[in-house]
């Protein structure tokens, strides 16, 4: 597995239990965010530990979110740090690291020539591609183990209550105090 961190819970306020369930139906409010957050990272170790067996072993959750934001017309170091929510330094940190594993390229952009665009290599592509059928496989395991018409609800119930704006933004770094 991907996460090399230990098995304890780190969050005190969370870990008045050690383990115990609540023994009312529903859970506590903090345990939706959690549970939802602990099968998105479920997900995305899953999705690197799979990337780095066929490929693409220096791949990263950070580097999958900076690609999305390259996106196929490319971008300026300061639009990914925009769309990521960090600072255009940080942002181009990411850039240098997918320049020196081949999974983007720097260009001059042809409508100004004072600015710098990263694109996707063909590397890059291939990365993003065998993600999606990664994610697609995954989603059918989770499918195989709730069931279809589960995980359609799933899905369907998220739709509806997450804001449609904020549905696919990739600045969630910003939650954690970066700039």
């Amino acid at each position: 597995m991907v996460d090399h961190v230990s098995r304890e819970k780190v969050n005190q306020v969370v870990d008045t239990g050690k383990g115990e369930r609540a023994e009312r139906a529903d859970g506590p409010g903090f345990e939706l965010p959690l549970l939802l957050f602990g099968g998105f990272r479920t997900l995305i170790d899953r999705l690197h530990a799979r990337l780095a067996d066929e490929g693409h072993p220096d791949m990263r959750p950070a580097y999958g979110f900076a690609m999305q934001a390259i996106g196929s017309r490319g971008a300026t170091a300061s639009e990914i740090g925009r769309r990521l929510g960090v600072s255009k330094q940080a942002a181009g940190k990411t850039v240098d690291r997918l320049l020196a594993l081949g999974y983007a390229q720097r260009a001059d952009d042809p409508t100004d020539a004072r600015r710098k665009l990263v694109h996707l290599t063909p590397h890059g592509y291939e990365a993003l591609a065998r993600s999606a059928v990664i994610f697609d496989e995954l989603r059918a395991e989770w499918v195989a183990t709730l069931g279809a018409d589960r995980v359609r609800d799933i899905e369907t119930s998220l739709r509806n209550v997450v804001p449609a704006e904020t549905a696919f933004r990739l600045d969630a770094t910003s939650w954690l105090g970066a700039p």
